[in-house]
């Protein structure tokens, strides 16, 4: 237990923008999602740790909107070997019907088992649920609302 609170201790300390790796400091409720870039740069490191459950139910509606089963979700990503993720400067938040949204543009770049790079570009809007009553700690906290990804060179 006195490993596990130094291990939570130091990872606390790490900047949300600049998280420690997935393996290292397993994300907190508190610290998971604290901006936009840190759920897009979550959302990969779980991708590239092959914990697709993770990266799944960091989409909004526990997965659902990716419009894919996990089991179909995780089919997509079988041939990627390596993948990261550059993500650009977020959008300025814009409010709607109670929640917050907020576009992340990104550049992935990733390796397919057969060694053939691949390069995307696009953007992720995320959103949050403002703090109405009746919202839960996961609508509460950012969650990938959608994605336009297109191969580049």
């Amino acid at each position: 237990a006195m490993i596990r609170g130094e291990i939570a201790r130091s990872c606390a300390r790490f900047a949300s923008d600049n998280p420690p790796p997935a393996d290292l400091c397993p994300p907190s409720a508190a610290t998971r999602h604290a901006t936009p870039v840190a759920l897009v740069r979550d959302y990969y490191a779980s991708i590239a740790a092959r914990d697709y459950g993770r990266a799944y139910k960091l989409w909004s509606g526990e997965g659902q909107a990716s419009g894919k089963s996990l089991e179909a979700f995780a089919r997509g990503f079988a041939e990627t070997a390596t993948v990261e993720v550059e993500p650009g400067a977020p959008s300025a938040p814009e409010g709607a019907a109670g929640s917050t949204y907020v576009t992340v543009p990104v550049t992935v770049r990733a390796t397919t088992r057969d060694g053939e790079r691949q390069r995307f570009v696009g953007d992720y809007v995320l959103r949050r649920v403002n703090n109405v009553p009746g919202a839960s700690a996961s609508q509460l906290d950012w969650r990938i609302y959608s994605a336009s990804l297109r191969a580049a060179r």
